[in-house]
């Protein structure tokens, strides 16, 4: 590093030039600099080094004077540079090294080479070249660093700001960022922010996390605004919805879902190759013209655990973007009015959640359960009311005609289109969100005339009330029947009944676990009490249809295949299985699944030795060594309800 040694050894004896002593050569390759030299600055008449040498204060910027050109800013202005003989900018100071008429001084016989280029360059070192900075940081500029160490264009141009609009190039910068500067260091006019749509010149990619930080933060507004005014109804919320990064998110979701395709037999897929920027930019298009419709669904079945059949409406892509971009919307407004009894598709709601609370209150003392179920509850859904229930929290009619679309889209099944007069299709983005819309209603009434009566637990169209007497039970029901008569529902017939837990008699099914109260062993033995606790494990149904999952996945015609593929198809349906009845008292049951999991597996490694299967080869394909292959294990899985897991106990 090139030094600034003593005031005393600069000036030689004789009044001769002036010249610089260096002390230790940096190793860097500077730049002959002398008084008058092409390749440096034009210098004062009578310049004073010690000033120079110094930090100063800024030079006050002066009126022009009369037949003189006003100078642009200067950004960052050395103050041996700060002289009339300074160019304005960067550009025309090049050329004034280039085109300077002085010639080049000739360098101390008494050092060449390096040592002598460092004498010659002088007290003040060119800043422009690059070298490295003085250690005393006397040479460095009075403006703050947020200035004088960005990076300057050539003409004194645009001052761009830190963020995602630092990747656009200069030179295609057409609406600058909100923060930047242009020429004259004023902020940029008209640069406001544009949500979900990038510049006219800058990429508009649907990826990233900023417009889902927009969404979010537009879902705590009106969260929000609907807690503080438990009144207020809602307008121009068709004007959210059509906000491209409203789409931008709502596609992705559509897309997380892999759902099938529609009537038009596009899939997401299909999308993807279209182009999902323009797909999402022509459906935008279309909602702010008003030119959307509703298409007809395609109506599918799926089978039930009882072995009945579940219709499903499928719509198409296009109708679930839409109908997700509206979810995103409407969804915080209600979910600042639905009660704390409803645990069905919510936000931060489960169905591990309501049998925890049915355990809690299991516990207490509520032996009596009123364990009822709608009959048909997602085709009895009456339109009007629905809409009329809509109605007490938004007012723009842009909306409500969108969602009565959505509950008359036709039907096409076997070829024939239906259009329903009353119901939700089940398989829509949004029908999980009207069904509990339409249901609040019983959760509102019950917490106003019936909580003393019990606690009611709702996952969608199933609930149970929690008593603690029989005839508490029996007056529930009746009240429940009362409101569902004014929906225009139902209880069904065969689902619905009255349990006693009392000392384990009965037991009932919710969510696919059954909850049976069970004595507790350990009090009874080390202190001799007989305390009932409510336990959950899975109901029969779920040990069946994971049981004939696993027969799916383990048809003896797949015995000549790898052992290791077979098993990676088992293990998703083993670990979600594992997760949801993890929480509960079903270390037996897992041990079971375990078991009939190794002798299907055995049972196709035997079946592809056929007759040179020898003497004791069975045996040995037993449960560590399918482990041992990859095999997902969930004997051991089990987790305690309401305790954090994996905290284990620290070794002594």
């Amino acid at each position: 590093m090139v030094r600034r040694d003593v005031e005393e050894g600069l000036i030689p004896a004789g009044g001769g030039p002036t010249l610089a002593c260096c002390a230790t050569p940096t190793g860097e390759s500077p730049v002959p600099v002398g008084v008058g030299a092409p390749g440096s600055r034009p210098q004062a008449a009578e310049g004073d080094f010690h000033a120079r040498a110094g930090r100063q204060k800024p030079v006050r910027r002066q009126l022009p004077r009369s037949g003189e050109q006003a100078r642009g800013p200067q950004h960052e202005v050395k103050p041996a540079a700060s002289t009339d003989l300074q160019p304005a900018g960067r550009a025309a100071h090049v050329t004034a090294k280039a085109t300077s008429p002085g010639r080049v001084p000739k360098r101390a016989g008494d050092c060449g080479g390096v040592w002598g280029a460092a004498r010659v360059q002088g007290v003040e070192r060119n800043t422009r070249d690059p070298s490295a900075l003085p250690e005393s940081g006397q040479a460095r500029s009075y403006k703050p660093k947020v200035k004088s160490r960005r990076a300057q264009r050539e003409s004194e141009g645009i001052v761009v700001p830190l963020g995602a609009a630092q990747a656009v190039p200069a030179k295609a910068v057409g609406h600058n960022a909100a923060g930047g500067k242009g020429p004259c260091g004023g902020h940029v006019a008209g640069a406001g922010k544009r949500k979900g749509m990038a510049g006219q010149t800058g990429p508009n990619d649907p990826g990233g996390d900023e417009p889902r930080e927009n969404v979010r933060q537009l879902q705590r507004q009106l969260w929000a605004a609907a807690k503080r005014a438990p009144a207020r109804r809602f307008h121009a919320l068709y004007d959210q919805l059509c906000r491209d990064d409203i789409l931008h998110e709502a596609w992705k979701r559509v897309r997380r879902n892999r759902g099938a395709a529609g009537i038009d037999r596009v899939s997401v897929q299909d999308v993807e190759q279209y182009g999902v920027q323009r797909f999402l930019q022509e459906l935008g298009d279309v909602l702010r013209a008003g030119e959307y419709g509703a298409q007809v669904v395609r109506r599918a079945y799926i089978p039930k655990a009882d072995g009945a059949k579940r219709p499903l409406g499928i719509p198409t892509v296009r109708d679930r973007v839409v109908q997700m971009a509206a979810k995103l919307v409407l969804e915080p407004i209600f979910e600042a009015d639905f009660e704390p009894c409803s645990y069905g598709f919510r936000p931060r709601r489960s169905a591990t959640m309501a049998i925890e609370r049915l355990r809690q209150l299991g516990n207490r003392g509520a032996d009596h359960v009123l364990d009822a179920d709608i009959s048909d509850y997602f085709g009895s859904i009456d339109h009007d009311k629905l809409l009329t229930l809509m109605g007490q929290r938004v007012s723009d009619r842009r909306i409500l005609k969108l969602v009565r679309q959505w509950l008359q889209a036709g039907v096409m099944e076997d070829g024939a289109v239906r259009h329903p007069v009353a119901g939700t299709p089940q398989g829509g983005v949004i029908s999980p969100l009207l069904s509990n819309i339409y249901l609040h209603v019983l959760d509102r009434v019950w917490r106003r005339h019936g909580a003393h009566l019990g606690e009611l637990v709702r996952y969608a169209d199933d609930f149970v009330v929690m008593c603690r007497s029989a005839q508490a039970c029996e007056e529930a029901q009746r009240r429940i029947e009362h409101v569902l008569g004014r929906l225009g529902l139902k209880l069904h017939p065969q689902k619905t009944r009255r349990v006693v837990l009392t000392q384990g008699r009965e037991g009932f099914d919710f969510l696919g676990c059954h909850l049976h109260k069970r004595m507790s062993g350990r009090l009874w033995q080390q202190e001799g009490v007989r305390r009932y606790y409510l336990y959950r494990w899975p109901s029969r149904r779920a040990m069946n249809r994971v049981r004939g999952r696993v027969r799916e996945l383990t048809p003896r015609g797949r015995c000549h295949q790898d052992v290791r593929s077979v098993i990676a198809e088992l293990n998703p349906v083993l670990r979600g299985w594992g997760q949801y009845f993890g929480s509960g008292n079903a270390a037996n049951h897992f041990i079971d699944v375990d078991a009939y999991v190794v002798r299907r597996l055995r049972s196709l490694r035997v079946k592809r030795a056929g007759r040179s299967l020898k003497a004791g080869q069975a045996q040995r394909w037993d449960r560590e060594y399918f482990e041992h292959l990859g095999l997902y294990r969930l004997r051991g899985t089990i987790r305690y309800a309401g305790k954090p897991p994996g905290r284990k106990r620290e070794s002594a």
